[in-house]
């Protein structure tokens, strides 16, 4: 018996008072004979359900009795479908939640509910691009995190050689179209890349989750953390302002306004050697100004003479 369904029976008899096995079935989608088990097993648990016979019978809550989750305000039920509904655009199980849950609503939220759910769509797909489907790979990551089963992978590391391991998935995030597994080891915890996982098999091995355990703070963490390897050099760039957010639209947090010098703005470029920053930097010609290091001001004038040797005999 679905858990998820019980708790939207209960939710639906919140919000109508009295509900008939036929409007249950009705409403989620189920069999008559399915609801009425539900409703049964809901009153077996020592949930106050009690049938009414008769013409105009059903199933109530004695006494109005309400359960936690009913607690929402009509604000946090705003924000709860401005949250879900964008996901519910691309996911039809979403979706399909997403309905249950508004008819499970009291009247007087579902209006704005509705409307919350279908203020944003999002279009993962990039222009020219279709919709990628989540790999099937990260379904059964997921599933493993959700039902807290020990996994056994096979992951290949930048470098190195196919190496196995069992892990105990803690969460999986999706960054720039690059999925990432978070999880624990005997090693402490590690993220691997789900692109480079060759196998991995779910066992019947339950672990427990760390109770301090928070996913976003992790990753959070995480990133920091890749960051300060990614910006281990600085370069002090001038260039026009006009260009200033095209350049910081590029390069995110690797590059910070630093101040003015005279009518050009002095930018702060980072990244991890001076290649990298002059590949950054290379295409926009004589547009900045790379006052230092002389590291890459070298590299520059070192990819300058290249392209000039490659296409120098074309003109």
């Amino acid at each position: 018996m679905r858990a998820d369904r019980l708790v939207a029976v209960l939710l639906l008899m919140q919000a109508r008072g009295r509900v008939t096995a036929a409007e249950v079935a009705d409403e989620l989608e189920i069999s008559v004979a399915t609801a009425r088990r539900d409703l049964e097993a809901l009153s077996t648990a020592g949930i106050p359900v009690y049938p009414q016979p008769g013409r105009n019978g059903g199933w109530q809550l004695v006494g109005g009795a309400r359960t936690d989750l009913s607690g929402l305000t009509a604000t946090e039920a705003q924000a709860l479908f401005l949250l879900v509904g964008p996901a519910a655009s691309i996911a039809p199980d979403a979706k399909a939640a997403l309905r249950k849950l508004v008819r499970a609503l009291p009247t007087t939220f579902r209006e704005h509910a509705e409307a919350a759910a279908e203020a944003v769509v999002i279009d993962p797909a990039r222009w020219g691009e279709h919709v990628k489907e989540r790999p099937e790979l990260v379904r059964r990551l997921q599933d493993a995190v959700v039902r807290r089963h020990r996994v056994r992978l096979t992951y290949s590391g930048r470098g190195r050689e196919p190496a196995e391991r069992a892990v105990d998935p803690l969460g999986l995030v999706d960054k720039d179209d690059i999925w990432y597994l978070i999880a624990r080891t005997e090693k402490g915890q590690r993220t691997f890349r789900v692109d480079r996982i060759v196998s991995a098999e779910e066992t019947d091995e339950l672990f427990e989750r760390p109770a301090d355990f928070d996913l976003a703070r992790a990753w959070d963490e995480i990133v920091e953390r890749m960051e300060e390897r990614r910006s281990g050099l600085t370069a002090t760039v001038l260039m026009d302002d006009r260009f200033v957010w095209v350049m910081q639209d590029r390069l995110g947090r690797n590059c910070e306004v630093d101040g003015t010098e005279g009518d050009r703005v002095r930018l702060k470029v980072t990244a991890p050697t001076p290649l990298m920053i002059a590949q950054h930097l290379a295409g926009w010609g004589g547009a900045i100004e790379v006052t230092e290091p002389r590291e890459v001001q070298a590299e520059l004038a070192r990819l300058g003479r290249e392209l000039a040797d490659r296409y120098s005999g074309m003109m």
